[in-house]
């Protein structure tokens, strides 16, 4: 089927193409009667205007990428969900694009998306990222970024974050206050940022409680996965036969860990207390229901998309960019797997 165009519509009516583009745009200088007959026929020949086109003549694509680092993680899924209820409402197409925590495709996907001239990009950054050069040459050619979640505090540009460190600490606060003494932290990667400070927070209530610090109850976590949780678990009951609370640095952890304390028959909250982080829907059913850290995913996505596209909006009309960084709020939510 040959593509419908506004000549086609124009030589089928008789009319002028710039008539046919003024009624289809709704132009006070055409008559009520030639924009209901143009209207009419472009319906019937479902003529879809030329978004090419648009894009060259408005100088904006009207789409921006998203770069996250897990697509089934339930805190992205619910990001990528925050941030396409705004999109949709904008009329922005979204490319969603998963560095699977790896800096050498990050890197490539952000060529991708310049290459694609994207009017904005989303990022929260892979594990393994430690050069932030392919960050800051967006930023130098002047394509609006935010970073959310997992950031990069040298860089400058807006971001949307939570206070990891303080959300940690919060978490941990909680076991001290149910009478645990030895409390384990399962932690992420040293690189990432919301790792360092979601230890930073385990370790200051430790010491802010008088308890002893204990690099050896620290254990550093590479794929933040299931098996990892129950992997940890075990080894924790080798190294240490007298903990009696574990701060996990992420729900998916900590249901691995719940599910191998459980096989070894170690009752959980008796003998450890267990605090997540994130609040994954799983959370609230595996047995028994995990106490975390509620973190609002899908607010964040919303945050991230309102911020980017102010910038993108300030760009176009030639306004200077002013950074900002927005902290939303967390909430401890208790659950079984702690002591009442």
């Amino acid at each position: 089927m040959a593509v419908v165009t506004l000549k086609l519509i124009a030589e089928k009516l008789g009319i002028s193409v710039t008539t046919v583009s003024k009624a289809l745009k709704d132009y006070p200088d055409v008559s009520k009667k030639t924009k209901k007959m143009v209207k009419e026929t472009a319906a019937m020949l479902n003529y879809k205007p030329n978004s090419f086109a648009v894009n060259l003549r408005t100088k904006e694509s009207k789409t921006i990428g998203l770069i996250i680092p897990e697509i089934v993680h339930h805190f992205f899924s619910s990001v990528i969900k925050g941030i396409l209820s705004q999109a949709e409402k904008k009329g922005y197409l979204v490319i969603i694009l998963q560095s699977g925590e790896l800096y050498d495709l990050e890197k490539k996907q952000i060529d991708l998306l310049l290459s694609k001239r994207v009017d904005g990009i989303l990022i929260s950054l892979a594990n393994g990222t430690a050069d932030y050069s392919h960050i800051n040459s967006v930023l130098e050619q002047e394509t609006p970024l935010v970073m959310f979640d997992k950031i990069a505090k040298i860089v400058k540009c807006s971001k949307v974050i939570i206070d990891d460190r303080k959300a940690a600490y919060q978490a941990t606060q909680h076991l001290i206050d149910i009478g645990c003494k030895r409390i384990a932290h399962f932690r992420g990667p040293l690189l990432p940022q919301n790792s360092i400070d979601r230890f930073l927070g385990y370790k200051q209530a430790i010491v802010d409680n008088g308890l002893t610090y204990d690099a050896s109850l620290v254990y550093v976590l590479d794929k933040m996965s299931f098996e990892e949780g129950g992997f940890y678990a075990r080894q924790l009951l080798k190294d240490h036969k007298n903990v009696d609370g574990i701060f996990i640095n992420t729900d998916l952890v900590a249901i691995g860990a719940i599910a191998e304390f459980n096989k070894l028959g170690i009752k959980i909250p008796e003998q450890i207390s267990i605090v997540g982080f994130s609040n994954w829907f799983m959370s609230s059913v595996i047995s028994p229901s995990l106490t975390t850290i509620d973190q609002p995913g899908y607010a964040m996505g919303k945050k991230a998309f309102k911020l980017l596209l102010k910038e993108i909006n300030n760009k176009k009309k030639n306004k200077s960019i002013q950074f900002k960084e927005l902290v939303l709020d967390t909430d401890l939510v208790i659950r079984k797997s702690t002591k009442s």
